[in-house]
C-alpha cells in the first residue's frame, strides 16, 4: 500500500517572495488570537499554565462544545482531529473493504483520491465542467452509485474551482445517498466563505458526515486542527479507536487557541471574508485584462481560483517562470489538468497588490516567449 506522490504539497514547499499556491486564509498570530478574548494578559497566563498532557482523544470538552454550538449539533457528534488530513483518513480508512468504491468530484483536493485509492478503494468520478460553471450533474452522480458504493464526497466551496452547491442541491444529494445506504461526506473546510449566494452547512442534514478545519476559513493552519461531525455513534467509535493507534490526541496549546477562535468565529470569519473579497477583486481585474491568455469561472466561494491557459499551454512551465519572479502558483498537473493553474487569494492584503504585479510580469514574459516561438 503506497500513496501517490503528493505533487501539490511538494510544489508548495518551494520558497518564494509571495505564495499563492496555498489555499489558506489570512493568517493570525498567537498574540492576535489572545487579544480576541478581551484580556490578552489573562489568556496568555492560561496558555502558559497549561499542563503538557494528552488531551482526551475526541478533543477537550470545551473546544467540542464551542464547535457544537457553532454548528448547532449535539456535542457528542463532534470529535476533533489533527487537521483535515487526519479527519479524511479516518473516514476513508473505515470505508476500506474488498470491492468498495467511493464517488468523488473531478477535479478534487488530491487527498480525496489518493488516500482511498491507497487503501484499495475503487475511485469513481463525477466531472465538474467549466461550461456548466463547475456545477454538479446530479444525474451523473446517481449513475455512478451501486450497492458497493460506500461514500459520496461533496466539497463546497470546492477546491480548486471555488464552485458552490445550493441548499437544494446539497439536500438532494444527501437524501439520495441516505436512501441508498451510502455515507454522505461533506468536506466544507472553506465554509462559510462565499462571494455570492451562501449555502448552509451540511451539519443541518441528519445523515451527513461533515469535515471542517481551522486552516481555511478560520485561517489558522498552524494549529493543525479539524473536526468531524458524525451522527452515527458506531462510526464515531471506530474513528476514535483508529485515532488511538495513529495520533492519539491533539496538543493542549492548539486546542486552547482553537477554542478562542471558535468562540470568536464571527470576527475570524469576517476578516477572512473581507480579505478574500478584496484580493479576489484584484485578481479579477488582472484576469480580465488578459482574457487572451486565460479563461476561468470566477469562484463563488472559498479562496482559490481555477484558471486555464487559453491556448492549451503547459501551466507548470508558466508556474516555474513565475516562481523565478518570486510568486508561487500551483500548476494544474497537481490535479491532472496540465493547462490549468490554481491561484490562491486568501493571503494577507498588504502583499496581494505586489503578487498581482509579479503575476502580470509573468504573463508578459509568457506571452513574449509565445510570440517569439510563433515567429521563429
Amino acid at each position: 500500500m503506497k500513496f501517490a506522490p503528493f505533487l501539490l504539497d511538494q510544489w508548495i514547499q518551494h520558497d518564494s517572495e509571495i505564495s499563492l499556491a496555498n489555499s489558506t486564509g489570512p493568517g493570525w498570530t498567537i498574540r492576535e488570537l489572545l487579544a480576541l478574548t478581551g484580556d490578552a494578559a489573562r489568556a496568555a497566563e492560561q496558555l502558559t499554565a497549561l499542563p503538557l498532557r494528552y488531551p482526551p482523544t475526541p478533543g477537550e470538552p470545551a473546544l467540542r462544545q464551542a464547535i457544537a454550538e457553532m454548528q448547532r449539533v449535539p456535542v457528542d457528534d463532534v470529535s476533533v482531529y489533527a487537521g483535515g488530513a487526519e479527519a479524511l483518513f479516518q473516514v476513508f480508512f473505515l470505508a476500506a473493504e474488498p470491492g468498495a468504491n467511493i464517488i468523488i468530484p473531478s477535479p478534487c483536493f488530491p487527498a480525496h483520491e489518493a488516500v482511498p485509492a491507497s487503501l484499495g478503494i475503487e475511485i469513481r468520478r463525477y466531472h465538474l465542467r467549466p461550461e456548466n460553471s463547475y456545477r454538479i450533474d446530479i444525474d451523473e452522480v446517481k449513475r455512478l452509485a451501486d450497492r458497493r458504493t460506500k461514500i459520496l464526497v461533496v466539497n463546497s466551496p470546492h477546491n480548486p474551482t471555488g464552485a458552490t452547491l445550493t441548499d437544494d442541491e446539497l439536500t438532494e444529494l444527501h437524501d439520495f445517498a441516505a436512501s441508498r445506504g451510502i455515507q454522505f461526506l461533506s468536506d466544507e473546510v472553506f465554509h462559510p466563505i462565499y462571494h455570492g449566494p451562501e449555502t448552509q452547512s451540511a451539519a443541518r442534514l441528519p445523515h451527513a458526515t461533515v469535515i471542517n478545519d481551522f486552516s481555511k476559513a478560520l485561517a489558522l493552519p498552524g494549529l493543525r486542527l479539524a473536526w468531524i461531525i458524525e451522527r452515527d455513534a458506531a462510526r464515531r467509535e471506530e474513528y476514535l479507536n483508529a485515532r488511538e493507534y495513529i495520533s492519539v490526541s491533539n496538543t493542549p496549546m492548539g486546542e486552547f487557541l482553537g477554542e478562542i477562535a471558535i468562540r470568536h468565529q464571527d470576527k475570524v470569519h469576517s476578516r477572512t471574508r473581507e480579505v478574500t473579497r478584496a484580493n479576489l477583486a484584484l485578481l479579477k481585474t488582472v484576469i480580465s485584462a488578459h482574457a487572451d491568455t486565460f479563461d476561468w469561472v470566477p469562484p463563488a466561494g472559498g479562496m482559490t481560483a481555477w484558471v486555464r491557459l487559453t491556448h492549451a499551454g503547459d501551466s507548470r512551465r508558466f508556474c516555474e517562470a513565475a516562481l523565478h519572479r518570486g510568486i508561487l502558483i500551483a500548476p494544474g498537473d497537481c490535479w491532472g489538468f496540465a493547462d490549468h493553474m490554481r491561484i490562491g487569494f486568501g493571503v494577507r492584503p498588504e502583499s496581494y497588490p505586489r503578487a498581482m504585479q509579479l503575476f502580470e510580469e509573468s504573463i508578459a514574459e509568457w506571452n513574449a516567449r509565445a510570440g517569439a516561438h510563433a515567429t521563429a
